[in-house]
């Protein structure tokens, strides 16, 4: 009786974990992959002209990003696609969306910061 206690007790503790683990990737997915759209959400105290500036540095950052680039970032974060869909409709693979993604985010950076 004692061994099935313990048997019981040591796969909840694993499945607390599992379920901790799977939540955790969601977190840290949903943190890389958030939208400008629903930035707006979150940022409700902010007054509606410094949101429209944001809006339209972001737009104009993005459009020095060279085509394939824009394209992949406007589709990630502006149209809320996940790198898998914008893989399929640019015929390309899920990879080389995350490093084209990746890619740009620096250069985004680095003008952002020069």
């Amino acid at each position: 009786m004692c061994k099935q206690r313990t048997a019981y007790e040591r796969l909840k503790v694993e499945v607390e974990r599992i379920g901790w683990r799977i939540q955790y990737r969601a977190k840290t997915i949903s943190k890389r992959e958030h939208s400008f759209c629903g930035l707006e959400q979150t940022t409700k105290e902010c007054c509606f002209t410094e949101r429209t500036d944001n809006k339209i540095m972001v737009e104009q950052l993005i459009d020095t990003l060279p085509p394939q680039g824009r394209a992949i970032i406007h589709k990630l974060y502006i149209q809320d696609q996940t790198e898998s869909e914008v893989a399929l409709q640019l015929n390309m693979s899920q990879q080389a969306v995350n490093k084209w993604k990746r890619k740009m985010i620096s250069q985004l950076s680095r003008t952002v910061n020069s």
